[in-house]
């Protein structure tokens, strides 16, 4: 999205930078230092500003929520990162699996159903 792009949009994508470190991590109720650490450990890259200060999206939000849960549990921030990536790949992995079902279910003809077995 660029400048040119209206507020009300950029504010309903989920993907739009919005927070800086310091309201993220405020929002997170964590540290900017937690922050840094996801980042390193390449679970959310951070957009940056025209001046070079990070700026993240909701939905990186969420992401850091979720390590923040699993770091508050006693799980080391590097398997945190790692256990929520692969968390992140697998929800993907079945919404492509669904949607390959549903594409093959509508493109047989009826009563033609090929089961394996």
């Amino acid at each position: 999205m660029t400048a040119d792009t209206p507020l009300s949009d950029r504010l309903d994508d989920d993907d739009y930078p919005a927070y800086t470190m310091g309201r993220a991590a405020e929002m997170l109720g964590t540290t900017p230092a937690f922050l840094r650490a996801i980042g390193e450990a390449r679970l959310i890259t951070p957009l940056r500003s025209e001046g070079g200060h990070r700026r993240y999206s909701r939905y990186q939000l969420r992401v850091a929520a979720r390590a923040r849960e699993l770091v508050d549990r006693g799980t080391p921030i590097e398997a945190a990162c790692r256990i929520v990536i692969l968390e992140d790949q697998l929800e993907e992995a079945q919404r492509i699996n669904a949607e390959y079902r549903r594409r093959a279910g509508h493109d047989t003809p009826e009563g033609s159903v090929a089961e394996s077995g």
